[in-house]
């Protein structure tokens, strides 16, 4: 026996049609980044595709052409495209393109076929996109160029911190501003999308056309935020790891910091005894608290929908998120996959 991450898709399903409830009008792009946050990119695009989700935030170009390949009519949205070779690669794919510097903009441009982009605008948050000073003379060469058949100019996009509203209104404003610029230089851009996970539930007025949701998705809860239930979202996946000793007073589990595991990580765990405290994570086993009658081949629940503590749970006693413990799992941890 070998640890396992068992990913419910119904499960993920059900989530899906809650964020199609809370954001509706807006459209549900799927983030899958990080192998689908750890829970494996094929079945999740595919059952997503199923439940009728069309768009898919893909992040890097590799990542969205085995979306592609997945998904043949998809819409993908990339917002990493390092060389001029992955502009080529992600126009040849049909990918949406988030361009968020004149640099990238040229070489989207220059590559063979028409692509289409999404114009990025920094709103504060300066994870990348263009600054306000230098937007007017940045959308005016987009629309040049899309005057010229060489670009598709669909968007305008940001991140926004989710700190405060008082920031949050403030990168709003900005982002309404870089729309209405965008549009005086001549562009008319179908979709507009600010808003992540918190937001789009949260803040109805953020949701514009598209809102990006990640984590809710896969059932993963900010940390020191609102409760699984009152998200109307659940975890989908469950680790586990079996029994390979038992000791005096101990057990030890065949999973470890190898495998993903937090060295810091405490807490409790679901066994066939109760929650039980895993007390110390080695390599690539762990030792929790015994029950009466453990033995070799029992299966300890680590975190997630069957387990007494889910990801962000466990997360927030070591100061980090659910979404960091969700990625950290190795891709050799066995995925497995149930649906009704």
């Amino acid at each position: 026996m070998t640890a396992e991450l068992h990913v419910d898709l119904d499960a993920f399903a059900a989530n899906l049609a809650e964020i199609r409830h809370r954001t509706h009008p807006a459209e549900h792009m799927l983030v899958v980044k990080d192998d689908a946050y750890g829970h494996g990119l094929a079945p999740v695009v595919r059952r997503a595709w199923a439940e009728g989700v069309r768009w898919f935030g893909a992040f890097d170009v590799a990542t969205g052409r085995t979306v592609r390949r997945a998904l043949p009519h998809a819409r993908i949205f990339v917002w990493i495209v390092a060389t001029s070779e992955e502009a080529q690669d992600a126009v040849a794919a049909g990918l949406d393109i988030g361009v968020g510097d004149p640099v990238l903009l040229e070489d989207v441009a220059a590559a063979q076929g028409r692509a289409r982009v999404h114009l990025k605008i920094d709103t504060g948050l300066h994870r990348n996109g263009v600054r306000a000073e230098d937007w007017p003379a940045f959308v005016s060469r987009a629309a040049e160029l899309e005057r010229h058949g060489a670009i598709e100019v669909v968007g305008v996009w940001s991140h926004i911190s989710e700190a405060s509203d008082a920031d949050d209104d403030a990168a709003r404003a900005e982002f309404e501003s870089a729309v209405r610029v965008a549009q005086d230089a001549g562009l008319r851009p179908a979709l507009r999308h600010l808003a992540a996970s918190a937001a789009s539930f949260a803040r109805a007025e953020f949701r514009y056309d598209l809102v990006r949701v990640g984590a809710f998705s896969y059932g993963i809860r900010p940390a020191g935020g609102a409760s699984d239930a009152e998200l109307g979202i659940r975890p989908i996946a469950t680790l586990t790891a079996p029994v390979v000793r038992v000791g005096e007073g101990t057990v030890t589990i065949g999973i470890g910091s190898l495998d993903g595991l937090p060295s810091s990580l405490a807490g409790a765990v679901g066994t066939p005894g109760g929650p039980r405290r895993l007390t110390a994570v080695g390599e690539d086993e762990s030792i929790v608290e015994a029950w009466p009658g453990a033995a070799v081949g029992d299966t300890v629940s680590v975190f997630g929908a069957g387990a007494p503590l889910t990801a962000t749970d466990f997360a927030e006693t070591i100061g980090t998120i659910g979404e960091e413990l969700a990625v950290r799992i190795s891709p050799l941890v066995r995925r497995t996959y149930s649906a009704g």
